[in-house]
């Protein structure tokens, strides 16, 4: 529900569908489904750092109200920090590093082991970018944390309905949103 509250609060371009409490699959005790709202064929730094922070919300619930944290999170890590680093070898999206292309695309024919050993950047580069997707993680994870919160009600209120009922669809978290942004 951490996830869906910070999408719902982040205003995300990426709807969430579903959200669940049924296990699925190996490890994982429930799902946040999301879909997008539209095609959207280039994203800003903005929109990253916001989804960033999405993936980030289960970890930052678990923070706030279990004051305790668990193994829950580790593919959302996963997928954070690969868009985190990303935007930071690929996009250019860093001032510290500039507008150069630390992670160039491969070519096909090469042998994939060779290429994923060696990198064409400094140690000191290295630890550049590993800071950088440090700091935009770090940040994201405050705005997570901010935005659960300020939105405390609503996650509060999604609790008690996925006990309830185990399952809430689009238009149940919909009508949630609208009821729990009138008392804000």
């Amino acid at each position: 529900m951490g996830h869906a509250s910070v999408s719902f609060a982040l205003e995300k371009s990426e709807a969430v569908h579903k959200v669940s409490i049924i296990p699925r699959g190996i490890g994982a005790i429930g799902f946040t489904m999301r879909r997008p709202t539209e095609d959207q064929y280039l994203i800003n730094k903005e929109d990253l750092e916001k989804k960033i922070s999405v993936l980030l919300g289960g970890r930052a619930a678990e923070t706030i109200f279990l004051n305790k944290i668990s193994t829950g999170a580790a593919d959302d890590f996963d997928k954070a920090t690969d868009i985190a680093r990303t935007m930071i070898t690929r996009y250019g999206m860093s001032d510290v590093l500039g507008l150069l292309s630390y992670d160039r695309a491969t070519t096909p024919f090469l042998d994939q082991r060779i290429l994923s050993r060696s990198h064409d950047y400094s140690e000191k580069t290295a630890e550049a970018i590993d800071a950088e997707t440090r700091k935009i993680i770090n940040q994201s994870f405050d705005t997570a944390v901010n935005t659960i919160q300020k939105h405390r009600h609503f996650l509060e209120e999604g609790v008690a309905l996925l006990m309830e009922r185990e399952t809430l669809d689009e238009e149940n978290l919909k009508e949630l949103w609208r009821k729990s942004s009138i008392t804000l």
